[in-house]
């Protein structure tokens, strides 16, 4: 059987350098999207691409029936922590009911492969670092909350002869397609989106949010890792699954944690003089610390990172800013 692969959210900026990773590969591709976020620009131009809400039960039906995927890539989301606090129940609309008409439309139509885009949020804030797949699941918001019960949503589906699942959780995705083609669009609340739109003069400041964290220099830390890799685990997880793989949960992650103001150093090294910082209070919902234990991703479905290193990440995050401007 040809492949084709539903990628949904594909036009947002972790999907499209999903959809671009596929296409490079030579699958066929549909796109599922409502461009609330994404771009139709980021994409091929030879993809499939179909303007929809995935919580719209008729469209998602016609898209299975029309296009008969075999595999379904979800990335299709509400995925802003400060903003779930404010819209909760949309949230969970998006988060959760969309996630369950896509798995009941897999088993209506015998679609057996599934990969679910997660997020390192459904931990909350463990109280030990590196965070493990077997840590306790402590969501501190309602967007971390939505995705922890839409991996419920799948769980239980497959238990029901729905799709099997790969589940990963990113930690914080940063960086642009090495060759340009894709990158993040739209309003900027992350670390080194924000600092590049600085340093090309697309905005005047950045602030830090938050000097008073039990982290060694009072700044939060995170483990960023390059879009591309995050691309690149879920063509190994459409492998493995259709290996026969059994579902499971994974982090994508390097290991590694930069806090925000050894984030900027890096930045002002390649950058002198580019980046003005100014010092805010601390953002509803933001964890002191998150670090991936990321080995099981690597053990399981054979995911090795090509991007691990962190001025690339940020020099293609500028990269790609300036070709906006």
């Amino acid at each position: 059987m040809e492949r084709n692969i539903l990628v949904t959210g594909g036009a947002g900026y972790i999907g499209s350098h999903i959809v671009h990773a596929l296409c490079d590969s030579g699958v066929q591709v549909v796109v599922v999207d409502d461009l609330s976020r994404g771009d139709r620009a980021l994409l091929p131009d030879d993809v499939t691409f179909v303007e929809a809400d995935i919580c719209d039960e008729a469209a998602v039906e016609a898209v299975f029936s029309t296009c008969r995927p075999t595999a379904v890539m979800h990335l299709a989301a509400r995925s802003l922590v400060p903003e779930s606090l404010q819209q909760p129940l949309e949230y969970y609309r998006v988060n959760v009911e969309g996630t369950r008409l896509l798995a009941a439309a897999c088993k209506a139509h015998d679609v057996k492969s599934f990969i679910y885009s997660s997020t390192a949020s459904v931990y909350g804030a463990p109280e030990t670092q590196p965070v493990a797949e077997t840590t306790r699941k402590e969501p501190e918001n309602p967007y971390g909350a939505s995705k922890l019960a839409g991996e419920w949503v799948l769980r239980d589906a497959y238990l029901a002869g729905g799709p099997a699942c790969v589940t990963l959780r990113y930690f914080n995705a940063a960086g642009a397609d090495p060759s340009g083609r894709c990158g993040q669009i739209g309003p900027a609340s992350h670390l080194i989106k924000v600092a590049a739109q600085v340093v090309v003069g697309a905005r005047d400041h950045l602030v830090i949010y938050g000097t008073d964290y039990p982290t060694p220099d009072k700044t939060c830390v995170r483990d960023y890792l390059h879009v591309s890799d995050i691309a690149a685990a879920h063509l190994d997880a459409l492998a493995y699954l259709e290996r026969g793989g059994a579902p499971d949960s994974l982090n994508l992650g390097y290991g590694r944690g930069f806090s925000v103001r050894e984030i900027l150093a890096v930045i002002d090294d390649l950058y002198p003089g580019a980046l003005v910082v100014r010092e805010g209070d601390r953002r509803p919902g933001d964890v002191p610390e998150l670090i991936a234990a990321c080995e099981r991703a690597g053990k399981v479905i054979g995911w090795t990172p090509a991007h691990a290193d962190l001025v690339e990440i940020i020099r293609t995050a500028v990269e790609w800013e300036r070709g906006l401007q």
